[in-house]
């Protein structure tokens, strides 16, 4: 698919600093118009679900999308501060032909996204989005709706409450967390309210971390991209775990009773090796990205599975798990998804599991959590200001250099983010020494081409 079709659409939506292009409330108004378009079939009286996280921006973009639908004759169905994952699994329930999240995930309030789901509850694939984005070029108004067939907006009052429920199914039967003592980090974030209920309400003590948003406080200093709070106060409060999820909770982070971080690795290794004794995983192994750590892939071998890897992106790894007919997978970064119970990653089911496992061995985290030694492995992020450093013959040789380091040892993955002006330079092998010289050769390499 070529760059022009899609310049709205990164890895994971739309996303950008509010109030600039693209997340303005005019491009927002365009995408609720041009998505209503795109998702207008047959004679129904459509419908869309609408929900955000805590940034301030949501206040204009919300509004701007809702105008869009009501405009092109869609009715929305308003559900507030609501995890992503909730948004998916709403918009299934509820008959909806799609649903859409505002949030920015792990970036700072400064930034906005929209991200869009189909009536499957699955985000959409790179064909429809840039459909989408082609109608947003054209002249929208000769399809708005006569006054007399537009939308309707209305809010849900009860979208928490179904939510709370239907991830508390997710938990075991016959387990209780009674006793357990859990740090819950919310980065001041979508599911300030949601995480901490779900948790109580299934008979844990909580300390709860990051749940009074302010509209410009999301994931500063809390939350899956800073963990350092939560690591002190889990050991602080001797809890037996520490959960971190994102700004719009669809990531999952943990730390055991020690403090110390887990990664999405270590956590889809457990479950992966949980769900093989009892029977549950299918398609004979799991799917992850190419992030992934190779001693993950390593210890998988062991047990006599398969890992498919996929390019950088949730959905490509939802996308994956459908084709492959596995029923679990995810990313280092900790977006997880488990294919029986969410069509998209879901920190709060994540911890759940997790939990689960903590529950039926009776061991700590410390010695559950960590299922194989990951491989030394280094990434850094190097910013540029537009161009494309990547192509230049300095850069090339650099990465060329750093390949032929590697060769027989370990392995290199050099890409641009798709939801940041970064690119960011991986390398992981055996020896750590050889993986810091080679990257920092290159970053230094793509500094000079900036």
């Amino acid at each position: 698919m070529s760059s022009e079709s899609r310049q709205l659409f990164g890895t994971d939506g739309i996303r950008g600093r509010a109030n600039q292009h693209p997340m303005t409330a005019e491009v927002a108004l365009r995408v609720g118009m041009a998505a209503a378009l795109q998702f207008t079939r047959g004679q129904h009286r459509h419908r869309v679900v609408i929900g955000k996280d805590t940034r301030l921006s949501g206040y204009m973009i919300e509004p701007a999308l809702t105008a869009g639908f009501v405009s092109m004759g869609m009715d929305v169905v308003l559900v507030g501060p609501m995890p992503t994952p909730a948004v998916a699994m709403l918009t299934r329930s509820l008959r909806a032909d799609l649903g859409v999240m505002i949030s920015a995930s792990h970036n700072p309030y400064e930034d906005n996204g929209i991200k869009l789901f189909g009536p499957d509850g699955y985000k959409l694939s790179d064909d429809v989005e840039a459909a989408i984005e082609a109608k947003c070029r054209y002249g929208l108004e000769r399809d708005l709706v006569p006054a007399s067939t537009l939308g309707r907006a209305r809010r849900l009052d009860d979208a928490r409450g179904r939510y709370t429920e239907y991830v508390k199914q997710t938990f075991p039967r016959g387990l209780r967390l009674d006793g357990v003592k859990i740090a819950v980090d919310c980065a001041n974030g979508a599911a300030y309210k949601v995480a901490p209920e779900v948790i109580w309400e299934l008979g844990a003590e909580i300390v709860p971390i990051g749940v009074d948003p302010d509209g410009t406080n999301i994931n500063k200093g809390c939350g899956s991209t800073d963990t350092d709070f939560l690591q002190s106060m889990t050991a602080a409060h001797g809890c037996d775990l520490g959960i971190a999820l994102d700004g719009d909770a669809d990531r999952l982070i943990i730390c055991d009773q020690k403090g110390r971080v887990v990664d999405g690795d270590q956590i889809m290794a457990l479950i992966a090796k949980d769900w093989l004794d009892a029977g549950k995983l299918r398609g004979g192994g799991i799917v992850a990205t190419v992030m992934s750590n190779l001693g993950l892939e390593r210890y998988l071998g062991s047990l006599g599975l398969n890992l498919t890897r996929t390019q950088v992106g949730d959905r490509y790894v939802a996308e994956a798990i459908r084709a492959s007919g596995c029923n679990l997978g995810g990313e280092q970064s900790g977006h997880l998804i488990f294919d029986d119970y969410a069509t998209t990653g879901d920190g709060l089911i994540a911890a759940l599991q997790v939990l689960a496992v903590l529950v039926a061995t009776g061991r700590p985290a410390s010695e559950v959590c960590r299922p194989f030694e990951p491989l030394p492995q280094r990434l850094k992020n190097v910013r540029y200001n537009g161009g494309q450093p990547l192509e230049t013959a300095s850069v090339k040789a650099a990465i060329a250099a750093g390949e032929g380091r590697l060769v027989g040892s370990g392995r290199l993955l050099v890409r641009k983010s798709g939801t940041e002006p970064l690119i960011r330079v991986m390398a992981e092998g055996e020896d750590a020494v050889l993986i810091a010289s080679v990257i920092d050769d290159i970053c230094d390499a793509i500094t000079g081409a900036s």
